[in-house]
């Protein structure tokens, strides 16, 4: 059963659904290397497989043209492809990102300290995906104090 921790009576989870040509070596990737525990896994017919990864606290990131410019930006150096991205919070950024690589993810923006004080690193992954591994190096609450950060409640 989810946890209800948000306040909302109506969602209780967010899942991200991605569909993997080779489910093996995404498994292997984001279970095994990143380190996503399973939480159930189901078989059906036809070779039909699932795999539910535990990612811990999820979050709905929404960002303006403008926002996900300075992010790639920030995160690569340069103009990324549109579409999804998944980020994960750990708490060794450097290792986790040496790990991924050695697991076959692709190095495209190496760790660095970002301008809202956390430590970055975006990788080409399996499934296809672009992810960020990003370590919090401030408390959102010291964080939150500072010009330009804030909830849109606190405005």
């Amino acid at each position: 059963m989810t946890t209800h921790t948000n306040g909302s009576d109506h969602v209780l989870q967010l899942r991200v659904i991605v569909e993997a040509e080779d489910f093996d070596a995404a498994i292997a990737f984001y279970r095994d290397a990143l380190g996503l525990p399973e939480e159930i896994a189901f078989e059906g017919e036809g070779d039909a497989r699932v795999s539910i990864l535990d990612a811990g606290r999820a979050t709905l990131e929404i960002s303006n043209p403008a926002q996900k410019r300075m992010i790639d930006q920030v995160e690569t150096g340069k103009r990324q492809g549109s579409g999804v991205r998944l980020a994960f919070e750990v708490t060794d950024g450097r290792g986790v990102t040496k790990r991924l690589a050695a697991a076959g993810a692709t190095i495209i923006g190496e760790p660095r300290e970002t301008p809202w004080r956390s430590l970055n690193s975006r990788l080409g992954a399996s499934a296809g995906l672009q992810i960020t591994v990003f370590e919090e190096l401030e408390k959102v609450h010291d964080r939150a104090q500072r010009t330009g950060f804030g909830t849109a409640d606190a405005r």
